[in-house]
This record gives structure tokens, C-alpha cells and sequence, in this order.
């Protein structure tokens, strides 16, 4: 008798039996892909020193993920539906897999971009596949359980990350940062093939294949535009991106209104449900990713932890991620999307406010309350907004509406770190020009100005300089984690000025339970269970 996950999930009269377990096979493929950013948190510097990695050169380190990650997971999404999601989702993890390996085998820079680029692309196959497959193993009743516990995933992954990566950086080079995803990815491969059923849309036509290439045009050149722009200036090649991806999502959106089976109906973003929570998951995204950026080097440069111990200490946000996710689990089915959804927003916005408390005297304990906050916040919400959206999307269109979700998590992640990352490179260099500018040379004060890791080596040369007294290099040290401190602070106002605007446009646009009710009932998601009857 062939093993149950060899049936596909349209051949069923009733629902997967091995549906939970096939979540773990979801969850554990989804725990790597976001791993994958939260560990190079911790190992960029040990790169940093390894490869004499200058500042273009790490942040390449990290586009090379992201680009073809956002820029992808559309398309792939959909090639997914039409042919086999269970296949792509395979297909990612070797693909995301070989990457890894690569990763931790090279010690040249422009291998390492490819290596990551090579696993972007691998995650843009995986991240689709998996939201895909959960709503189509699961019934309506259930899918809201399960996503609670998808969203929660992310929330672990951001924790767990740092602490297996610093735990791994005790004895061994950076390199083996990367080979964390590998037996995972081995296990859920394995998992993949036992436990999860093959899962297809039924009468789809040809891809939109035109559609598709606006949609990795436009993405791809906006979040270039995002990330470089902010950090390195605005000068040819960013704005031409910028110009680039206007132009691609203008063209993108008439050529899906004119196409009979466009591959994203774009008419969905003027649904409330779905393009208030879209607005949402990015919102939540960029202030989460641009907060746990900017705190993860407090908590290294100022406060001097090692890489473990850093990883150790975000532990919290992930406990609060699963918190927020238990009580959206109970209370959405009872109080609707929208009670769950502007809350978390409020919830988020308030924690990264209480950063603009930060000084130079300040401790963990004062980061906690806004990693408890946002972890919250994430728990409660993204996963209502998240069943939101893809329950907007008819069987065939899964891994698009899978795709699209993970689009706008990636971007507004990307805008976080970049947009704030670079507010808080500006109030950093600013206040230390202000305070030691006519002490250092113009070439030390533009090292020290270029990050706060930059400023403690210039301390450190400082140091051992003939003549220099420790009462001066501390005096530098205080001068950097003062102009640090001053821009965490600065950054938080208006990152928080950011979501707080979020959470009113978020407030405006998703419908209250009974006007959204409709809505959901006219797009349903046809279950794949009774496709073929």
C-alpha cells in the first residue's frame, strides 16, 4: 500500500490525516530560510575581519540573499501551483541546501555574495511552497492553528539564529554559520517526501510569464534601491533602480488588468481585507527588522557581548512571539482580524518607541520591554493578517498568494534595516564629528564615522599609539558609545513615527468583522480536497 503523502491532496475525500506532522515539515523549511538572515547578524563580524570586508562589500553579503529572495518568490510561487508544490518545495531546500554548503567552503567575497544569492533563490522557491501547502493540506476550520503556528516559527527563527550561530563562533570560523541550515534542510527533504502529500491547482492555463518578468523587474530593482540607496547614496545606479522599478510596477499593473489569467490580480489590493493586511505584514516587518538590527549592535559594541550571549538575550522576543501567537489562536475566531491586527500595530509601535530611552548608560533590561513588545505584537497579528490574505486567493493561485504575503514581509523587512540603518549611520556619524572632530585626523574620524565597530577600532589604534594615555582612548570609547546610543534614540523616534502612521492607515483600510465578511466569503479558498469532484 503506498505511503498516504503519495496521494495527492485533491484525490482525498477527507481531510490529511498527517496534516500536523506535514506542518512540522512546513515549519522546520520556513525556520531555515529566515535563519539564514538572523545568524549573519552575529557572524558579519568575524566576515567582517576574516575577508577585510569593507562596508559595500557586507552589505553585498547581504543583498545577495535578498534580492532574488523578494524578487522571486512570485513567479516561483506560481510555477509552484501549476506543476507541484510539494516539488518546488523539495526543490528549494536542495537548491537553499547547496548554497549553505558553498557558503561554508569559500572564503573569497564575490563567493560568498553568490553563495547567499545562490540560497535567496532557494528560499524564494521554499517560503511560497510552504504557505501554499498549509492552506491546501488544511481545512478552513484548522488553518487558522496552523498559520498561528507558521508566524510563530518566524519568531523563533529570529531568536534561535543568533544563539545557535554564537554558540557555533565559540570554536569555529564563520563558515560554519552556514552549515546550520544543511541538516535541517536534510531532515525536512526527508520529511517532505513521507509526510507531505503532492499538491497541484487543478485547470490552471499557461504562466504569465510576461507578468512574471515585470514582477522580478520591479521587485528585484526596488529593493536594490531601498537597501543601497540609504546606506551608499543616491547617486547613479540606486536612483536608476528606483526609476527602473516604478516604471516596472506601472507597466506590471496594466498588463495584469489586460491579461485573462494575470499572474497577481492586481484589482486585489483595493479588497480592504487584503490590502490592509498586506500593509500590515510589511509595517510589522520593517519596524521588527530595523529594531532587532540596530539593538543586536547595542548589545555587541556598547554593551559588549559576545556573540552568544547576544543570542541568548533575544531568546525573550521569540517567547513573546509564541505568547502573542496563543492568544490570537483563541481570540480572532471571536473578535475578527481587525481587533487582532491594529492592537499588534499599537503594541509594536509602543515598543519601538521606548528604544528613543536609550543612552549610553542604558542596559539589556532597557531593550527588553521592546523586545517583549514586538515579539508580541508579531505573534498577535501577522498571523490573522497573514490567513487574511491568503484566504483572498482561489485554489490555483496559492503559492502567488503565498508569494505575495512573503513579498511583503521581505520588503518591508528590507526597508526596516535599510531606511532605519541608514537614519542611524547619519545621527551616529553627526554627534561623533560633534564631539571628537577637531581631536582625530579627517581619515580616523571618517573610520570611526562609518559604524560604531569602525569608531572601537580607531579607539583600539588609538590605544597603541606611542604617547596616547588610557585616559584617552576611553574618552573616544565614551564618544562612540555616546554617539551610538544618541542614534538608537534618534532612529526610534522616528521609526516609531513610521509604524505609528502604519497603524493609522492599517486602522483606516481593514474592515471591522461584519464589513469584512463578504469579502472573504466571495474570494474563498476553494479546498483542494473536492477540486476533482
Amino acid at each position: 500500500m503506498p505511503l498516504l503523502a503519495n496521494t495527492p491532496v485533491e484525490k482525498m475525500t477527507g481531510p490529511y490525516s498527517r496534516r500536523w506532522w506535514a506542518l512540522i515539515v512546513l515549519c522546520l523549511s520556513l525556520l531555515i530560510v529566515v535563519m539564514a538572515n538572523t545568524s549573519l547578524i552575529v557572524a558579519a563580524p568575524d566576515m567582517t575581519t576574516d575577508l577585510r570586508l569593507s562596508s559595500s562589500d557586507l552589505q553585498w553579503v547581504i543583498d545577495g540573499y535578498t534580492v532574488p529572495y523578494a524578487a522571486l518568490m512570485l513567479v516561483l510561487g506560481s510555477i509552484g501551483d501549476k506543476y507541484s508544490r510539494r516539488g518546488a518545495l523539495i526543490t528549494g531546500l536542495l537548491i537553499f541546501a547547496g548554497g549553505s554548503v558553498m557558503g561554508s567552503l569559500v572564503d573569497e567575497t564575490t563567493l560568498v555574495v553568490i553563495a547567499r544569492a545562490i540560497m535567496g533563490v532557494g528560499a524564494a522557491v521554499v517560503m511560497p511552497a510552504t504557505l501554499s501547502l498549509l492552506v491546501a493540506v488544511f481545512p478552513k476550520r484548522e488553518r487558522t492553528r496552523a498559520i498561528t503556528a507558521w508566524t510563530a516559527t518566524s519568531g523563533l527563527a529570529i531568536a534561535v539564529g543568533p544563539v545557535v550561530a554564537g554558540w557555533l563562533l565559540e570554536s569555529h570560523a564563520w563558515g560554519s554559520t552556514f552549515l546550520i541550515n544543511v541538516p535541517i534542510a536534510i531532515v525536512a527533504v526527508i520529511g517532505a517526501f513521507v509526510l507531505v502529500p503532492p499538491s497541484k491547482a487543478e485547470g490552471t492555463g499557461r504562466i504569465d510569464y510576461v507578468g512574471g518578468l515585470l514582477s522580478i523587474v520591479s521587485v528585484g530593482s526596488l529593493v536594490y534601491a531601498v537597501i543601497e540607496g540609504p546606506h551608499f547614496g543616491w547617486d547613479t545606479g540606486p536612483v536608476t533602480a528606483a526609476v527602473v522599478a516604478g516604471v516596472g510596477f506601472v507597466a506590471f499593473t496594466l498588463w495584469e488588468l489586460k491579461h485573462p489569467h494575470p499572474m497577481l490580480d492586481v484589482r486585489k489590493f483595493t479588497e480592504r481585507p487584503f490590502g490592509g493586511s498586506m500593509i500590515a505584514v510589511l509595517f510589522f516587518f520593517f519596524g521588527a527588522f530595523g529594531s532587532i538590527y540596530y539593538s543586536t549592535q547595542f548589545l555587541q559594541f556598547v554593551l559588549g557581548y559576545d556573540a552568544l550571549k547576544t543570542g541568548v538575550l533575544l531568546l525573550p522576543l521569540a517567547g513573546a512571539v509564541f505568547a502573542g501567537a496563543a492568544v490570537t489562536g483563541k481570540l480572532t475566531p471571536r473578535l475578527g482580524v481587525k481587533a487582532m491586527v491594529v492592537p499588534g500595530m499599537v503594541l509594536g509601535t509602543v515598543g519601538v518607541f521606548l528604544l528613543t530611552r536609550i543612552d549610553k548608560g542604558s542596559t539589556y533590561v532597557d531593550f527588553l520591554p521592546s523586545l517583549l513588545l514586538l515579539g508580541f505584537a508579531i505573534g498577535l497579528s501577522v498571523s490573522p493578517a497573514t490567513d487574511t490574505i491568503m484566504d483572498s486567493f482561489p485554489e490555483s493561485e496559492l503559492g502567488v498568494g503565498g508569494g505575495a504575503n512573503d513579498t511583503s514581509l521581505e520588503l518591508g523587512g528590507s526597508l526596516g534595516i535599510a531606511v532605519l540603518g541608514s537614519l542611524l549611520g547619519t545621527a551616529y556619524k553627526d554627534k561623533l564629528a560633534g564631539l571628537v572632530g577637531s581631536q582625530l585626523p579627517q581619515d580616523a574620524l571618517h573610520t570611526a564615522g562609518e559604524s560604531v565597530g569602525g569608531g572601537l577600532a580607531v579607539a583600539e589604534q588609538v590605544a597603541r599609539t606611542p604617547g596616547a594615555t588610557p585616559q584617552q582612548t576611553q574618552a573616544l570609547v565614551d564618544a562612540v558609545h555616546e554617539s551610538f546610543s544618541h542614534g538608537v534614540a534618534h532612529t526610534s523616534l522616528i521609526g516609531g513615527i513610521i509604524m505609528a502612521a502604519g497603524a493609522l492607515i492599517v486602522l483606516a483600510v481593514l474592515p471591522g468583522r461584519k464589513a469584512a465578511a463578504p469579502v472573504a466569503t466571495s474570494t474563498a479558498i476553494r479546498s483542494t480536497r473536492t477540486t476533482s469532484s
